[in-house]
């Protein structure tokens, strides 16, 4: 029988520091250590899956226990019997430990009691710990004691993907690396030159699909890879990727998004219709919108964050992008960000996800035709002007524009006693007043009201006021039971609400309320 097929993400697994790929910082920092026999007796490696934790931490137990020299060496030779036993998961004195399958207290203990034994045929005893976070807290104390102050002949290598749930306590004992993602560059050079080992055909917009769809894991890359040489013979070309990780092409999205922008919603939500029935996954179409709209905004004319050529577009379609930044206003831009964001978690919750995202095309549109928010605010400020303006008054009325110091005497409504209160500067008052009254009656000089607070003292307090200043006796009746009706201040909101300009400035966010109206 032929051997079995070894996958890529295993085939072209790291072997020695020189072949780590993006991690120049870690791969400085461990080689100083061994050649100045710095070798610190626990590390801690972080970072997304595909990074390479778990093959620094073989290449790291080779360096250790190579036999090509008397000591430890930052280049492994990567033949002799110890480093291919290592690079096998079969040496003796090197014990990777699946911290998800030996949570307990009982599988640490069993550990330390062996670690007390020396090593057999290398100079160091490691042991390695993947998924270190997933040990029950009773395991981390075991291991507290032994991992401060080990045996001289051991090295713990511990990694994680979620190092938030390390304990402190542990941190603070080892020696930490934070692996980062692998630049799309890179991932694309080492794509390429897997390609050629392989005798595959790899064109290279495929190979920027692969490479971004990998968002910085190697492993994950590969493994892409693989499944685009598997499906297609071995002639990976961007037709053939789009269709497997079933993403629309970015001069697609591009188009899209003009579309969405165009102000015509049968023709985006057509749009819409067509890329679901080709079988693009929408979840990554939302992804792909996002990312469009991040890089118009960092190229947008008043902000100049970011250039052009930086954004991983075609020429063409970054020439179409930056064009439509000329039309499309920074403020539009957020507000469709702040919609697509919302989105992300109600598309992975929807039982429908087709349906979720032709409701969010429409949002967008009408959130991408709304003016801006200090558009919104003036235009109702100058409906409210024409209001006032056009509204028939008596000759006693007061209105807020009409009222003076002069003419305090003429209170005939609750707004009118508001008004009179804020020009006369009786700020406690008005507080009251506005917040806590709830009016029931307001005629002839007659006040009926209830007050939220009790407040015995505001009813002397206004009728002396009201007497000061329109030269009458004023009867003032403080009811003990609630009216259900809205105080000055709730009632004025509520007719701000009420507005169509300023409601629809209050959807654009939210969690938004109005806290005060003039």
């Amino acid at each position: 029988m032929s051997e079995n097929y070894t996958v890529l993400a295993r085939k072209y697994r790291s072997q020695d520091f020189n072949t780590l790929m993006g991690q120049d910082v870690l791969v400085k920092t461990l080689t100083t250590a061994i050649n100045t026999d710095r070798i610190a007796h626990a590390y801690i490696f972080t970072g997304i899956r595909g990074t390479g934790k778990t093959s620094t931490a073989r290449i790291l137990a080779k360096a250790l226990n190579c036999l090509s020299g008397a000591k430890a060496t930052a280049s492994p030779c990567c033949i002799c019997e110890n480093c291919l036993a290592i690079a096998a998961g079969q040496h003796i004195d090197v014990l990777e430990i699946d911290a998800a399958s030996h949570t307990g207290v009982d599988n640490m203990r069993d550990i330390l009691d062996a670690a007390q034994y020396r090593p057999t045929n290398g100079r160091y005893k490691v042991y390695i710990i993947d998924e270190v976070h997933m040990l029950s807290t009773s395991a981390f104390n075991a291991l507290l004691k032994t991992l401060e102050e080990p045996p001289a002949h051991i090295i713990f290598i511990l990694a994680t993907t979620e190092i938030r749930k390390v304990p402190v306590t542990i941190l603070s004992r080892c020696q930490r690396f934070d692996l980062v993602r692998v630049a799309v560059e890179t991932l694309k050079k080492h794509f390429a030159w897997i390609a050629d080992q392989e005798k595959v055909e790899l064109s290279e917009d495929a190979n920027e699909l692969i490479a971004r769809a990998a968002d910085g894991s190697v492993r994950d890359g590969l493994s892409l890879l693989d499944q685009a040489i598997a499906q297609t013979g071995g002639k990976v070309d961007r037709t053939a990727v789009l269709d497997m990780l079933k993403r629309a092409d970015r001069g697609v999205v591009v188009d899209f998004m003009k579309t969405l922008l165009s102000n015509d919603t049968a023709a985006a939500l057509a749009k819409a219709d067509t890329l679901y029935a080709n079988g693009a996954d929408l979840s990554l179409l939302l992804g792909d919108m996002m990312e469009w709209t991040h890089w118009c905004t960092r190229m947008h004319p008043s902000l100049r964050a970011g250039s052009i050529a930086s954004a991983p577009f075609s020429a063409d379609h970054r020439e179409q992008m930056q064009s439509l930044c000329a039309e499309v206003s920074l403020n539009t831009l957020s507000r469709l960000w702040q919609v697509m964001v919302a989105s992300v978690e109600e598309m992975q919750k929807s039982g429908n996800q087709k349906q979720c995202f032709d409701m969010l095309v429409v949002r967008l549109m009408h959130i991408a035709d709304m003016p801006p928010i200090a558009t919104l605010l003036q235009q109702s400020e100058e409906s409210k002007t024409k209001i006032i303006a056009n509204k028939d008054t008596k000759p006693n009325d007061i209105g807020t524009e009409s009222l003076t110091t002069n003419n305090l005497a003429n209170i005939n409504s609750a707004a009118d006693l508001a008004t009179a209160l804020d020009i006369a500067k009786e700020i406690l008052l008005l507080s009251d007043f506005n917040n806590n009254i709830e009016i029931s009656e307001f005629v002839n000089g007659r006040i009926k009201f209830f007050n939220r607070k009790g407040d015995k003292d505001f009813a002397i307090k206004l009728g002396k006021w009201l007497f000061d200043n329109t030269g009458k006796q004023w009867q003032l009746e403080q009811i003990t039971e609630s009216t259900g009706l809205p105080s000055a201040k709730e009632q004025s909101i509520a007719t701000a609400a009420a507005d169509p300009l300023v409601a629809g400035a209050l959807g654009l966010f939210e969690g938004a309320e109005i806290v005060k109206t003039s």
